[in-house]
């Protein structure tokens, strides 16, 4: 026993220089055998932008939010249903609207950025990973990226996250690039401004992390490594420049145009954000733990050999960096960034996952038959015990939406966990032939099924969505006409009836827009109740319960309705029949 213990392989050598790389098969088949894993895995990627409807708030905000920046042709002042909007910067909104005036507005021209961006983010991780641990690596990289379900899944939601998680994606991988030993002056500058412009591209998306977190990892990348000289390969005042130059000018001219800009975004969405729970988005110190446990799930059994890797000495002769610990402690430093915030929600996670996916790569390079088909038991077990338990998703009533919804989606959650199991047991099978085709094999069935499961919840996002009512209120709406919203901010209806809403009430996160310009909005029922009594056409969309509550003292002509709303005219319509 002693002596078969004493021969089984390390998980990772610390006393052997690591290989620069250990090449891929050659060949014909082999090469065949890439391009349909790649084709099959493209057109899920892409083929399934436009199979859900939007799902509030996230995907309809930024959705609407491009749609209005579209149509009034201002790319300065971002605004949502009419009103100032500061709470984040234009880039995913402008690439939006260049996909809304390239290819028409609909639902997979919404989700066509992010899908880029997290499509980038495979391609830039698998890049710096060739480079420093060959293209081996680089391959695993990609696989543990693509079948990680907080990637793809976040891939393929219209939020701001996702973006941001792809430009962080060139920012690692470019300064990771660009310390090659190999490299010369001029490979060495070229990518360390391509990384300091990813850094300006990513300010403009999502503000001042994007220079925040990247400099965090360095001073702590640096303070565990006493390796000072980096700094003097970062390039920092052309950087800097470049990446001034880039995300400077929409300051300047946002701030000119509108005074009250700098205050809102720099003091209370940044500071206080962060350092209050201003938005009642808080959370324990351990809120992100199972959101990277989950998020990352097909690999989970990997995390000891994760943290031996993150130990790899310099992977090459000629230079003391380290690759691996950059990975890690990129990973590790923005994890706790966000988890000592008091404003936490999912999303913010998900820039961990690039460097999640290096160090999965070169611990799946190191593995060996044996140690993989202990992975594939453990997460056959743990999908079994996923499939025995989806039936407890038919019995939720969670988020407001009722549980008949929640009865059809767990048959697709269901689903998914079968599909899940029939490629492990396929991964097992292909073994024999190499541990590189059983894990991608592995990683297409994980991606496949949590792309099953996705689908799937058009059972519950749909008909939340507003889109059923669409066709209606749009035979009815007109571009000039009042589409007034009482006491509610629906966050998908304006872009299905392409149509900006006029707040009434509560206007929940354009508070600040309707302060700013209070003749956009209505301030209470009162005066809405004088403007619905006038002359003009209008149209009003409002929860159930306030319809119940104001019917009996206001006109209202039912145009439509679902579970979540009812649009009303203050006139008689003729309806069309369905």
């Amino acid at each position: 026993m002693l002596q078969r213990e004493a021969q089984r392989p390390p998980l990772i050598s610390h006393d052997v220089p690591l290989p620069r790389y250990r090449p891929l098969a050659t060949g014909n088949a082999y090469l065949m055998w890439i391009a349909v894993f790649v084709g099959v895995a493209l057109v899920l990627w892409f083929g399934t932008l436009g199979l859900r409807h939007l799902v509030g708030p996230d995907e309809g905000r930024y959705a609407e939010i491009s749609r209005e920046m579209l149509t009034t042709g201002d790319w300065v002042t971002i605004r949502y249903n009419a009103l100032k909007y500061f709470e984040k910067p234009p880039f995913h909104m402008w690439a939006t609207a260049v996909a809304y005036a390239l290819f028409g507005i609909g639902e997979w021209q919404a989700r066509l950025t992010v899908a880029l961006a997290g499509l980038l983010g495979i391609v830039m991780t698998m890049l710096a990973t060739w480079r420093w641990f060959g293209p081996r690596a680089a391959a695993f990289a990609g696989l543990a990226l693509l079948a990680a379900p907080m990637w793809s899944v976040a891939a393929h939601f219209n939020t701001l996250d996702m973006t941001l998680a792809g430009v962080m994606s060139c920012i690692l991988a470019c300064m990771l690039i660009a310390q090659h030993p190999d490299n010369t002056a001029s490979q060495r500058r070229t990518w360390m401004l391509a990384s300091w412009a990813a850094m300006g591209v990513a300010i403009l998306t999502k503000g001042l992390v994007g220079i925040a977190l990247p400099g965090l990892v360095l001073v702590v990348y640096t303070c565990i490594t006493r390796d000072w000289n980096l700094w003097r390969r970062l390039y920092l005042l052309p950087g800097a420049a470049l990446m001034m130059a880039i995300s400077a000018p929409w300051f300047y001219l946002v701030s000119t145009r509108n005074p009250e800009f700098l205050h809102f975004f720099f003091i209370h969405e940044h500071w206080q954000r962060y350092t209050s729970n201003l938005h009642a988005r808080g959370g324990p110190i351990v809120y992100f733990v199972p959101l990277i446990l989950g998020g990352f799930l097909p690999w989970i059994g990997l995390f000891p050999r994760i943290c031996a890797a993150i130990r790899l000495p310099a992977a090459h002769r000629r230079t003391t960096f380290r690759p691996a610990l950059m990975a890690g402690v990129w990973a590790i430093a923005i994890f706790t960034f966000f988890s000592l915030s008091h404003s936490k929600l999912p999303g913010y996670i998900v820039p961990v996952f690039p460097a999640l996916g290096i160090l999965a790569g070169v611990a799946l390079d190191k593995i060996d038959a044996r140690a993989w088909r202990k992975q594939l038991m453990g997460m056959a077990v743990l999908t079994s015990c996923g499939l025995l338990a989806s039936p407890v998703v038919a019995t939720l009533n969670a988020n407001h939406t009722p549980n008949m919804f929640w009865r059809a989606y767990a048959i697709w959650a269901a689903l998914a966990f079968v599909l899940m199991l029939l490629s492990i047991a396929v991964s097992f099978l292909l073994l024999h032939r190499g541990v590189l085709r059983s894990v991608a094999v592995y990683a297409l069935g994980m991606y496949v099924g949590f792309t099953v499961a996705l689908l799937g919840h058009e059972t519950v996002g749909g008909p939340a969505s507003g889109a059923s009512l669409a066709p209606q209120v749009k035979q009815i709406l007109t571009p000039g006409m009042k589409l007034y919203a009482l006491e509610m901010l629906d966050h998908t209806l304006p872009f299905y009836v392409g149509h900006p809403l006029t707040m009434v009430g509560s206007a929940d996160e354009l508070t600040f827009g309707a302060e700013m310009e209070p003749q956009r909005a209505v301030p209470d029922i009162a005066t809405f109740a004088k403007d619905w009594a006038g002359k003009a056409p209008a149209l009003a969309v409002m929860s159930p319960q306030t319809y119940l509550e104001l019917s009996p003292a206001l006109r209202f002509y039912v145009v439509d309705r679902d579970w979540r709303r009812v649009v009303v005219s203050n006139r008689p319509v003729p309806l069309p029949s369905r």
